[in-house]
């Protein structure tokens, strides 16, 4: 099972990972951000809107006061049309997820979530603990996208490694 500390840690590693990614892609114009690369959501804006779309619905479950975002999966890729306010957007989803992860305990990991989903059409139950890995490793997955799509567009975001680009000690880790 994780614990409180690895959850704060990879919140930590989302936001500035995000951070990273969205100055790379502001080195973009906003039709080289929306131009359709191939991706599984075509483009860096739309893969960009489908991390926060995720992030979103899986905070509106795990944690109190997350508005579930509009739409289901096709619509993911379209919450904002402006990169700026998809980068405020953001900013403001992953101050509130370092808020979050603050506050874990492994009593809480442990327990299970019930919910149901609108992608498989079932209830599902889970251990909270596997649903909030699945939470960052959502985010990862697309952001590694997201990354690929940046590099063949001939912007080279910076340092992706984990264990370079964190203070540990500023979060109690090191």
């Amino acid at each position: 099972m994780i614990s409180p500390a690895w959850c704060r840690l990879m919140a930590a590693y989302n936001a500035e990972m995000n951070r990273r990614l969205y100055r790379a892609a502001a080195e973009l114009t906003d039709a080289e951000r929306k131009r359709d690369r191939g991706a599984f959501f075509g483009s860096i804006h739309a893969t960009l809107n489908h991390i926060l779309w995720g992030d979103r619905v899986w905070m509106h479950r795990l944690a109190e006061g997350w508005e579930r975002p509009r739409g289901g999966i096709p619509a993911s890729t379209s919450l904002y049309d402006s990169f700026d306010d998809l980068r405020l957007a953001r900013e403001e989803a992953d101050r509130r997820i370092e808020a979050w992860a603050a506050g874990l305990t492994e009593a809480w990991l442990a327990e299970d979530l019930v919910w149901f989903s609108g992608a498989t059409q079932r209830e599902w139950r889970r251990p909270k603990w596997i649903l909030v890995t699945h939470l960052f490793n959502h985010a990862t997955h697309h952001r590694g996208q997201v990354h690929a799509m940046l590099t063949a567009a001939g912007v080279r975001p910076e340092d992706t490694d984990l264990p370079f680009i964190l203070d540990l000690a500023a979060l109690g880790l090191g």
